[in-house]
């Protein structure tokens, strides 16, 4: 699925001089959003980015977003690492 932004030209041009790739940059921007509304999980949004779960985090923190455990995923950590140890 492709989704697309329609801008005025002169906020386009000067978008793609602050951005290496504005495309990728209002993709990634518009995922992390979704992400920040509950709109889509952890994993959802490093599969729709194609990183995995860490760089996943690295992106959320560019974009001043904390991961928030559900009480599942805390629970799976604490059983996780008690097992390691």
């Amino acid at each position: 699925m492709s989704v697309s932004i329609e801008l005025p030209h002169d906020i386009e041009a000067s978008l793609r001089t602050r951005f290496d790739d504005l495309d990728q940059s209002a993709k990634e921007a518009c995922l992390v959003e979704f992400y920040r509304q509950c709109q889509l999980t952890h994993h959802q949004l490093a599969t729709a980015l194609g990183v995995d779960r860490y760089t996943t985090d690295g992106v959320l923190k560019r974009h001043g977003v904390c991961y928030e455990y559900s009480t599942d995923e805390l629970k799976h950590q604490v059983e996780f690492l008690s097992e390691k140890h």
